[in-house]
C-alpha cells in the first residue's frame, strides 16, 4: 500500500466502488489527562468505529483510513481480522466485500502536539488540559478510521468519554448519558470537517431566530467557547453580534435555512489555521481573542474570518467539491462572501478598501511564483491538497468572483447560487454543476469565461496610454494588457479608469471615469476623448478586475509628489498596491517606496492599509534594498516611524500601530533606550497603553539587539505566566543574538520533535531575525542537508514550517541561489510538495535579488 498520501485516481476508483452509509464513532479521551503510561510512545486515546457502506462489486477488494501507532481488532461482516495482517499504519486493507458491510475498528490513536488530528494542549497557566479537532484535508484519520475523502459523504453519530467535569462538543447538540456524551446524528457530510472539541472550556451561549416568508421559524442555538484563561479578554458579545447579522444576510440571499442544527464557535490554542468550517462547531484561533488593545482592523479581520466560515455552511458543507481540484468551490466563494457581507451586513463598511489592499497582494504574490497554478487546479494527491490553501484559491477566486458578479448581474448571481445549493443539497459538485446554474439564470454563456479565469494562471498587468492634444485635451486614451511569458493569456477584463486631478483645495480627486471591456494587447477607451488631461490615470478603479496595475510617467510622477492627498480610500490603497508590485517587480527601487511611505503613510486613514504599508516597507528594507543602503533605510524608518508616533492622536489606533511599527524597525542606542524606558516606565508617550501584548512586542527587539537577556525574558514571564506569555518567551529567547543561542534554537526544530506546533512557529520566528545575518549564515548549507529528513520524519504541518521558515533567505546572495539551484537539480526525486516549497523559496531569493539591482541603480 502506497501509505498517507492518498491520490486522486485511488479515491476517484474507492468512490466508484463504495458508498457510505453512516458512521458511529466513540472516543475515549480520559487519558488526555494524568500521566501518560504508554512506556515513552505517544500519549494514545481508544478510537472504536463502526462504519457502515455498500459495495457496488461484490467481492473487490478496497481499504479505509486509519493512522494510528496501534489497531486492537478489526471486524469486517462479523469476521474477525488480524490486525497486523490488514493495518499497516495508514491504511486497513478490506477484502472480499460484500454488497452491504459493516466494518469495526478499534484503535488507539495518538493525541497530537502539532495541530494535526486531534490536538491536546497544557494550558502552563493553570495545568488545565484543552482538546479539539483539526481535520483538513485529510486528518480526521488520525482519530477514528474512515474513509478519508470529501464525495464519500455520510451521516456521523459521535460519542465522547472524558474526564470527569469536562464538557465535550461536536457537530450536533449532546447530552450526557452515564458518564459518555452523546451527540446527535448530523446530515451527510465530509470527514474532513467533523469535529470533536472536549475539556473546561469557558462556555456563553445565545440563541438566533429566524420567521421566513412561509411562516416557518429557525431556531438556532448559538455558543462561544475558549480557555478559561482567556474568558476575561473574550467579548462574545461581540462574536454574537457578527454572528446573527451574518445568519440574517445568508438567510436574505441564500434562500436556504442554514441546515445544521446549532451553531458553537470555539476558539481554541495552537491553532495552524484562521479557522475552520466544521458544521456546527466552528473552530479559531485563539488569537481572535484580543488580551490587549488593538486596532479596528483587527476586529475587522475577525468578523470576516467569522463571516467567511459562515459562507462555507453552504458553500463546502452543504455543497462540497468531488475532490480538492475544485477546492475553490468553498474557499473562493466564503472568501468572496465573506468580504461582501463584511460591507453589507456589519459596521465594517469599508471591506473593500481591505480586500483590494491585503488580500489581493497575497494573490498577487502567489499568482507570480513557479508554483502558481489555475484556481481550478490539478491536484494528484492530499500533499497537493495541503499546500494548495494558498492566495490563488483564496483570494484570486475570490477576487474573479467579484469580477463575475459584476459580469453577470448580481441578482443573476445569486440566484445562481440559490439553484446550486437545492440541486445540490448534501452532495458534491465540480465546477460545470455551479456554471450551469449561473448560465441558466445569467443567459451568459460562461464557458470562455471560466477557461480564460479559472482554466489558466498568472496575473495580467494593465497600464494607461494617454496622447495629449496642444490644448491640453486628451485625444486618445488606452489600456495595454501585458502577461508574463511564462503565462501569456490575455484576459477579458472589465475595468473602469478613472482621471484625477488636484482641486482648488489641493485635494487628488476623480474628475472623470469610463467603464470598458478590455480585450487584448490594446484597448481605447472612447468614451474619455475630449477630457481635460489628468495627472493621474487610475486603471482598475473601484477595483473591478484582478490585475497588476501600472501606471504612464506623469501619473507615476504625480504620485510621488502627491499620493498623500488622494482623497478616496480605496483609489489611495490601489494606489499603494500598485506601487508594491513595482517594487517587487524591479521596476521601482525600494529605498524609493520607503520614501514614500515615510512622506505619505502618515496621513493614510485607514487602519488596516496602514499596517500592510508598515509590513511591505519592512519587507523592502530587508529583502529588496541593497545590502550597503540597509543601514541607512533602518534609520529612516526608526525616525519616521517616532516622528509619527509622537504626532497620532494620544490613545488613538495610529498611535498603537506606529507604536509597534517603531519597535520592528529600532536599532539604534537611542531607539533601544526609548523602548526600555517604555518597558521600565521611566519614559511616556503621551496616551500610550504599553499592555501586555505591546510589552512583548517591544521585548523582542531589545532582545535581538542583545539589551534584554534571559533574565529579563523569564521576569516577564512571570508576570504573564499564560500560554501567550510562553509563546512570546519562545521567540524572544531565539531572537538573543548570539551564536549558541542560534546553535539551541535550531537543533530544537531540526533535531526534535519535542516542541508542540505552536512553538516550532515561535522558535523560527525569534531564529530569524534580519539584523543577525552573520550569525544565521552557517545554517544555509545545513539547511539543504536536513529538509528531506525533515519532509520524511514529521508532519507535514511541521515540514511546510520548517522548510518555508528557515529558507536562508537572509543570506541574499548568488551563491545561495546557486545552492538551491543545485539542491533542485539532485533531487529531481524529492516529494513534489517539499520541491514545490524549495521553488518558491528560491523564486523569493530570485525576486530579492532583481530588486537588490534596482535599487543600486537608484543612486548610480
Amino acid at each position: 500500500m502506497p501509505g498517507e498520501n492518498l491520490s486522486r485516481d485511488e479515491a476517484r476508483e474507492r468512490a466508484a466502488l463504495l458508498s457510505v452509509d453512516g458512521y458511529e464513532v466513540f472516543l475515549d479521551v480520559r487519558s488526555a489527562v494524568g500521566d501518560s503510561e504508554n512506556g515513552g510512545g505517544p500519549r494514545t486515546f481508544r478510537s472504536v468505529t463502526t462504519i457502515r457502506f455498500r459495495c457496488a462489486e461484490p467481492g473487490a477488494a478496497s481499504f479505509a483510513d486509519l493512522v494510528a501507532p496501534a489497531v486492537t481488532a478489526v471486524s469486517l461482516n462479523g469476521r474477525d481480522l488480524d490486525p497486523g495482517a490488514v493495518f499497516d499504519g495508514t491504511r486497513v486493507l478490506l477484502e472480499d466485500l460484500a454488497a452491504d458491510n459493516e466494518l469495526v475498528v478499534d484503535a488507539q490513536c495518538a493525541y497530537s502536539r502539532t495541530g494535526e488530528g486531534l490536538h491536546r494542549f497544557v494550558d502552563p497557566e493553570d495545568g488545565e488540559v484543552y482538546l479539539y479537532t483539526q481535520y483538513e484535508p485529510a486528518d480526521s484519520r488520525r482519530v477514528f478510521a474512515n474513509f478519508e475523502q470529501p464525495d464519500l459523504k455520510a451521516p456521523f453519530r459521535f460519542e465522547v468519554r472524558a474526564p470527569e467535569g469536562w464538557v465535550a462538543w461536536s457537530n450536533g447538540l449532546g447530552e450526557l448519558v452515564d458518564g459518555v456524551w452523546r451527540f446527535g446524528e448530523t446530515k451527510p457530510i465530509s470527514t474532513y470537517i467533523t469535529a470533536i472539541l472536549a475539556g473546561p472550556y469557558h462556555y456563553v451561549t445565545d440563541s438566533y431566530s429566524r420567521t421566513f416568508a412561509d411562516g416557518t421559524t429557525l431556531d438556532i442555538p448559538l455558543g462561544a467557547m475558549c480557555r478559561k484563561g482567556l474568558a476575561p479578554y473574550f467579548d462574545s458579545d461581540d462574536v454574537f453580534l457578527v454572528t446573527k447579522q451574518g445568519l440574517d444576510f445568508f438567510h436574505d440571499h441564500f434562500d436556504y435555512p442554514y441546515p445544521f442544527g446549532k451553531y458553537d464557535q470555539a476558539f481554541v490554542p495552537e491553532y495552524n489555521l484562521g479557522a475552520m468550517e466544521n458544521p456546527g462547531l466552528v473552530t479559531f484561533r485563539e488569537e481572535f481573542i484580543f488580551r490587549g488593545k488593538v486596532t479596528q482592523a483587527a476586529y475587522e479581520r475577525r468578523t470576516n474570518v467569522i463571516l467567511h466560515e459562515m459562507a462555507h455552511m453552504w458553500f463546502g458543507d452543504l455543497v462540497t467539491m468531488e475532490w480538492w481540484d475544485d477546492l475553490w468551490l468553498k474557499e473562493s466563494f466564503a472568501d468572496f462572501m465573506g468580504a461582501f457581507s463584511l460591507v453589507e451586513a456589519t459596521r465594517f463598511t469599508n471591506g473593500w478598501v481591505t480586500f483590494a489592499n491585503n488580500r489581493k497582494s497575497w494573490a498577487y504574490r502567489a499568482d507570480q511564483l513557479p508554483s502558481t497554478h489555475p484556481i481550478t487546479a490539478d491536484i494528484r494527491d492530499l500533499e497537493d491538497a495541503k499546500l494548495n490553501f494558498d492566495g490563488i484559491t483564496y483570494a484570486k477566486g475570490a477576487s474573479v468572483l467579484k469580477q463575475l458578479v459584476a459580469y453577470v448581474g448580481r441578482d443573476a448571481f445569486l440566484e445562481g447560487a440559490r439553484r446550486y445549493f437545492k440541486r445540490h443539497a448534501y452532495g458534491n459538485t465540480r465546477l460545470g454543476d455551479l456554471l450551469s446554474a449561473l448560465e441558466e439564470t445569467s443567459g451568459r454563456d460562461l464557458a470562455s469565461w471560466s477557461r480564460a479565469w479559472l482554466q489558466t494562471a498568472g496575473v495580467n498587468s494593465l497600464t494607461p496610454q494617454v496622447l495629449l492634444s496642444a490644448d491640453g485635451l486628451i485625444t486618445e486614451l488606452a489600456v495595454l494588457q501585458e502577461a508574463a511569458e511564462s503565462h501569456p493569456e490575455l484576459r477579458p477584463h472589465r475595468v473602469a479608469v478613472g482621471l484625477y486631478r488636484r482641486s482648488a483645495e489641493g485635494a487628488l480627486e476623480r474628475y472623470a471615469r469610463a467603464e470598458v471591456d478590455v480585450d487584448g494587447p490594446r484597448t481605447v477607451v472612447g468614451e474619455l476623448a475630449g477630457s481635460d488631461a489628468p495627472e493621474l490615470v487610475l486603471v482598475n478603479d473601484d477595483d473591478l478586475t484582478y490585475c497588476k496595475i501600472r501606471f504612464d510617467e506623469g501619473s507615476l510622477d504625480t504620485l510621488r509628489a502627491q499620493l498623500g492627498d488622494l482623497t478616496d480610500p480605496l483609489a489611495r490603497a490601489l494606489c499603494w498596491s500598485a506601487l508594491w508590485n513595482l517594487t517587487r517587480d524591479a521596476l521601482m527601487p525600494a529605498r524609493d517606496f520607503i520614501d514614500m511611505v515615510l512622506r505619505f503613510a502618515g496621513r493614510e486613514s485607514d487602519i488596516g492599509v496602514l499596517q500592510m504599508l508598515h509590513a511591505w516597507a519592512n519587507t523592502a528594507l530587508t529583502h529588496y534594498a541593497a545590502p550597503d543602503w540597509r543601514e541607512i533605510g533602518e534609520r529612516l524608518l526608526a525616525e519616521g516611524a517616532l516622528k509619527e508616533l509622537r504626532l497620532a492622536e494620544p490613545g488613538s489606533q495610529h498611535q498603537l500601530t506606529w507604536a509597534r511599527f517603531f519597535a520592528a524597525v529600532a536599532s539604534s542606542e537611542a531607539d533601544l533606550q526609548l523602548l526600555q524606558g517604555l518597558l521600565e516606565g521611566t519614559a511616556k508617550i503621551d496616551g500610550l497603553d504599553v499592555d501586555q501584548e505591546v510589552r512583548w512586542a517591544f521585548l523582542e527587539p531589545l532582545t535581538s539587539h542583545g539589551v534584554a537577556d534571559e533574565k529579563t525574558l523569564g521576569a516577564e514571564l512571570a508576570r504573564d505566566d499564560t500560554a501567550s506569555g510562553k509563546r512570546h518567551q519562545v521567540r524572544c529567547l531565539a531572537a538573543r543574538p548570539s551564536a549558541a543561542v542560534k546553535a539551541q534554537a535550531w537543533a530544537q526544530v531540526v533535531e526534535s520533535d519535542s516542541l508542540s506546533n505552536a512553538l516550532v512557529e515561535a522558535t523560527i520566528s525569534g531564529f530569524v531575525q534580519g539584523s543577525q545575518r552573520e550569525l544565521l549564515a552557517p545554517y544555509a548549507e545545513r539547511y539543504f542537508a536536513v529538509i528531506e529528513r525533515i519532509w520524511a520524519d514529521r508532519s507535514i504541518q511541521i515540514g511546510m514550517d520548517v522548510v518555508r521558515g528557515l529558507f536562508p533567505s537572509l543570506q541574499d546572495s548568488p551563491g545561495t541561489l546557486a545552492a538551491t539551484d543545485e539542491w533542485l537539480a539532485n533531487r529531481a526525486d524529492a516529494a513534489p510538495a517539499l520541491r514545490r516549497l524549495v521553488l518558491e523559496a528560491r523564486d523569493d531569493l530570485a525576486r530579492a535579488l532583481r530588486a537588490q539591482a534596482c535599487d543600486v541603480t537608484a543612486v548610480l
